[in-house]
């Protein structure tokens, strides 16, 4: 119980720190999404990155050396996923594993059309249900730079971790209520249906085929989504968007047309496009 107390009292004061005025130029440099968000949910996710910071390990693998810039620009990216939320801050997650770039590990994958593949895979991140995570540095800044493309994997392996809080991973994370559940379980089930079908059939899809790998990923693979192109997953997936929404609390398509409406522009906001 005094851990605890030290704890939310160390947190509280984390909070309540603004992040250094270099570090906020490496964010606004790094992870173009954070420009956007309003006044107070910068200082909100300051305080988040701030504590990620101080609680988690960054260690630099394959030859590469830790900076402040690849700390923050993945701290930043995970504090997102955490923004307005009641959250533990990631509470199995100890360590942080940085590749310079993309880097192989022994796997057997289930491949969206049902077969399995065992052997060497080139990797951009994965999250283990306890203790790490791994990233490459360079898929890490390609994500963020293009935050429109739903492609991101520092937000693809947080997704992870959050969905390991509850059960496991298994593309139902912690929610309050079971009609949470009983809502989450109808529309996520049928969203990951309907994709594998479309990907046997070979068709476009917003969502990444990967999704299709298993429920885990489908959850991870709309995150992606969800955050950064929210505007067409509203638009084609109403329902799915709104079971994030909810889960999230944040609604990223209303943020962009707010945004889009300020500018004075007429046409589709980017992340529609």
């Amino acid at each position: 119980m005094i851990r605890a107390f030290l704890r939310r009292r160390r947190r509280t004061k984390l909070m309540g720190t603004p992040l250094p005025a270099e570090w906020w130029t490496i964010i606004d440099r790094r992870v173009p999404m954070v420009r956007t968000l309003s006044a107070s949910d910068r200082r909100e996710l300051g305080g988040i990155a701030r504590i990620l910071l101080d609680e988690k390990r960054f260690e630099g693998c394959g030859g590469l050396e830790m900076s402040d810039e690849i700390r923050v620009t993945i701290a930043a990216q995970a504090a997102v996923l955490l923004l307005h939320r009641d959250t533990a801050f990631y509470p199995t997650l100890k360590t942080i594993l940085v590749y310079p770039r993309a880097y192989v590990a022994q796997s057997l994958r289930r491949n969206p059309d049902g077969t399995f593949t065992e052997g060497p895979q080139g990797r951009l991140g994965e999250s283990w249900f306890r203790g790490s995570l791994v990233l490459s540095w360079d898929d890490v800044v390609r994500g963020a730079a293009d935050e429109i493309d739903g492609h991101n994997v520092v937000l693809h392996e947080f997704a992870h971790q959050l969905d390991g809080e509850a059960t496991g991973m298994d593309g139902a994370p912690a929610l309050p209520t079971a009609s949470r559940y009983r809502d989450w379980a109808r529309v996520l089930s049928g969203e990951y249906a309907e994709l594998t079908s479309e990907v046997h059939r070979g068709h476009r899809t917003l969502l990444d085929p990967y999704g299709s790998t298993n429920p885990a990923e489908f959850f991870a693979v709309a995150t992606e989504v969800f955050f950064e192109r929210p505007g067409a997953m509203r638009a084609q997936n109403p329902e799915l968007y709104d079971q994030l929404a909810l889960f999230y609390r944040q609604d990223p398509a209303s943020a962009g047309d707010s945004a889009k409406g300020q500018s004075g522009t007429s046409g589709p906001s980017s992340a529609d496009q």
